[in-house]
């Protein structure tokens, strides 16, 4: 049974004690956190809803995705329509799920699951009390060089769209692979059912 360290609002501080392979124990302090979402909104034309948010704990204004904690018992795709209404102010007609990673699983057990958010509608921030979020409509190609600029330092938001950059890529190779194939009027062998 772990022991319980600290209790917040949002996690907890476990120590837990295991055994390694070779019987030897093992303690390890484990923050267990509920859950996190975090959302990429893409407007019609292409450009990237962003915030700028000043975060207490480095002490600086990030440039980041929305992004929330999951409510115990929420469904996180409730939490990620609130959070990108909160945060962003918009509602979003589509959020499909992109992709899911561990935060930091050396340390804790958050699962940061992620949306891309398109046929959005703008309405209005309602920030929790305490937050300081303004909004940055941003180009595909300023966000490329602000993340390698270094403009960008938030480890979800680099993940994400790093992701996100790198399937739009392949998914480009791939059209582009299935265009010759079919003016020579041949599919790849994935598609021949081989």
């Amino acid at each position: 049974m772990p022991e319980k360290l600290l209790q917040s609002r949002i996690f907890s501080v476990e120590r837990r004690k295991y055994d390694d392979i070779e019987g030897n124990p093992i303690v390890r302090d484990v923050v267990v956190h509920p859950g996190a979402v975090a959302i990429l909104p893409i407007l019609e034309d292409g450009r990237f809803v962003m915030i700028r948010n000043f975060r207490h704990a480095p002490e600086e204004e990030l440039l980041e995705i929305p992004a929330g904690t999951v409510e115990i018992g929420e469904d996180p795709l409730k939490t990620a329509h609130r959070e990108l209404e909160e945060e962003a102010g918009y509602v979003a007609k589509m959020l499909e799920p992109f992709l899911e990673f561990y935060t930091s699983p050396g340390i804790c057990t958050e699962l940061m699951q992620c949306y891309v958010a398109s046929d959005l509608t703008q309405t209005e921030q309602n920030l929790d009390a305490g937050e300081q979020i303004r909004v940055e409509i941003l180009e595909p190609e300023r966000v490329k060089v602000a993340m390698y600029d270094g403009s960008i330092r938030d480890g979800k938001t680099i993940a994400i769209l790093g992701a996100y950059f790198m399937k739009q890529a392949n998914t480009m190779k791939y059209a582009e692979t299935m265009k010759h194939a079919c003016a020579a009027n041949q599919a790849p062998l994935t598609d021949r059912g081989a």
